[in-house]
């Protein structure tokens, strides 16, 4: 088992999560129940994903837990082109952060190349 707490994995995806929250703070009240559930589920997926992993006895299911995490992503980023689409959000926000979830991404998949399966 592992100390989700001790993974810089774990403290980028709760810190990217609060990024998310305020970002969608911003969005039109008609999409509180659209995009912006969507966005800050996705969001809170990945570091609940990574600590939920960690639980896990083995290293096969923590992996798999990983890459549930890595969906959570791909599904968040996603949404954020869809929001910028729809004007919610600027571009250059966008591509903040999608680089932050490209380094997430790469973290994530580093360390699980990293587990004994």
């Amino acid at each position: 088992m592992h100390r989700f707490k001790d993974l810089d994995i774990w403290k980028l995806s709760r810190k990217f999560c609060s990024q998310i929250y305020i970002t969608t703070a911003n969005f039109p009240d008609n999409e509180k129940f659209g995009l912006t559930n969507q966005l800050r589920r996705a969001s809170v997926s990945v570091p609940s994903n990574i600590a939920e992993g960690c639980s896990r006895s083995s290293n096969k299911d923590f992996s798999r837990f990983l890459e549930i995490a890595i969906g959570s992503i791909y599904e968040i980023e996603t949404q954020l082109l869809i929001a910028s689409d729809l004007g919610y959000i600027s571009q250059v926000k966008v591509d903040e952060l999608i680089y932050d979830l490209d380094k997430i991404t790469k973290m994530i998949s580093k360390f699980r190349s990293t587990l004994q399966i």
